[in-house]
């Protein structure tokens, strides 16, 4: 092993830094002079580097490949310890479900409940949103062979979504429940109170005309009223939300920002006005 002497370590540690700056201009000058051989002397080292880098990627490659099986193995049991909690859940519903199923049915023998007879429906899309008179309705396309009357109540796979108004040959109007015009007598069915819903033009109705002693709770649910027989009892419209000042506004269970298609219902109820 060959010992350099201070003073001429000391000496090249000074000149490295000048000759490395010298040979990087001078294969600057060198590419701007010759491109040709600049641009074969970068391939064929990148050529000589390539089989190192491959070599080098394949461990880095299996590395990510454990470290994504590892996270895809956690979530997966985290995923599957919440499917467990879930499923109990469901079945307690469902045993729930079953139990209150067969009590309503022993009470419907014994009071002698005739059955309701299922309403027909037609499916329409939605071509447009809005025009006419109302700011939040949208146009149907119903086709000449879908009698659609008047009244009509329209609802999406969620709840409820508004009611027919206006009826032509191929088309039909749905005025929203968010609509300014809208009012839907409604029941909350934790107090069994009666109220009303008023469309205010945004994405949340509001909650009026309760009595005394019943206000909603909360994430309360929200069924239509039978009053006026206007419409059927027991449709599906939201849950309650307080806002920041403590006014009582319904979040809809159906998705008025995007609605496709929708079932008019005809209940053929006589408090339709014409």
């Amino acid at each position: 092993m060959i010992r350099l002497s201070v003073p001429l370590h000391q000496a090249l540690a000074r000149l490295s830094l000048p000759a490395l700056i010298a040979a990087g201009f001078g294969l600057m000058l060198l590419g701007k002079a010759d491109a040709l051989l600049a641009e074969r002397a970068r391939m064929a080292l990148a050529d000589a580097l390539a089989p190192a880098w491959g070599a080098l990627r394949q461990p880095v490659l299996a590395l990510q490949g454990a470290l994504g099986e590892a996270a895809g193995l956690l979530s997966l049991r985290t995923e599957n310890a919440r499917l467990r909690e879930e499923n109990e859940r469901l079945r307690h519903w469902q045993d729930a479900a079953a139990s209150l199923a067969a009590e309503n049915a022993l009470l419907r023998r014994q009071l002698g409940v005739l059955p309701e007879a299922a309403p027909g429906f037609v499916t329409a899309r939605v071509v447009a949103d809005g025009g006419g008179a109302y700011a939040r309705a949208v146009l149907l396309s119903t086709g000449p062979g879908q009698p659609v009357r008047k009244g009509a109540v329209a609802m999406d796979a969620r709840g409820l979504a508004g009611r027919v108004t206006e009826v032509g040959s191929r088309s039909a109007r749905v005025v929203l429940l968010t609509d300014l015009n809208s009012r839907i007598p409604v029941l909350l069915e934790g107090s069994r109170a009666r109220a009303m819903l008023v469309g205010t033009n945004t994405a949340r109705p509001r909650l009026q005309y309760w009595p005394s002693g019943s206000e909603p709770q909360e994430g309360e649910r929200v069924v239509t009223s039978a009053e006026a027989n206007a419409f059927p009892a027991g449709l599906p419209v939201g849950l309650v939300r307080r806002t920041a000042s403590g006014a009582a506004e319904v979040e809809l269970f159906a998705r008025l920002d995007r609605l496709d298609l929708l079932r008019l219902f005809d209940y053929r109820l006589p408090g339709i006005l014409p």
